[in-house]
């Protein structure tokens, strides 16, 4: 299925924003492998976009003990994709050096209005 037009333009603002946090770290050669796990483990998930649109489409057309059951599968999945890119997230800070993870945790802080869950 192709990508909407916003959803490359989204796309293409993380690589941007990863792309400017690489070099700020100044990685490693040793860290670069690390890097790479790192970044494959938040990238977007076709399946998880997938499941969320199927989701959608199906919460109209279901009766409401459903749509529950729907949205807490959803749910549950969602939570162990965090867990997952939690995980990769913080083996990835740990081989960091203490002036890497201060750079690390200004460069991640949120923006007001970004969505946490991404």
């Amino acid at each position: 299925m192709a990508m909407s037009a916003s959803a490359a333009r989204a796309a293409q603002a993380v690589n941007a924003d990863l792309i400017r946090l690489h070099d700020e770290l100044h990685l490693t050669e040793t860290q670069e492998p690390a890097w790479r796990d790192y970044t494959n483990a938040i990238a977007p998930d076709p399946q998880t976009e997938a499941r969320h649109r199927a989701t959608e489409e199906l919460l109209p057309m279901v009766p409401t003990p459903r749509r529950i059951a729907l949205i807490e599968a959803t749910m549950a999945q969602d939570d162990l994709a965090f867990r997952k890119q939690g995980e990769a997230v913080k083996a990835f800070y740990a081989l960091l050096t203490p002036e890497q993870q201060k750079v690390f945790d200004r460069e991640t802080l949120p923006s007001e209005g970004d969505d946490p869950r991404r």
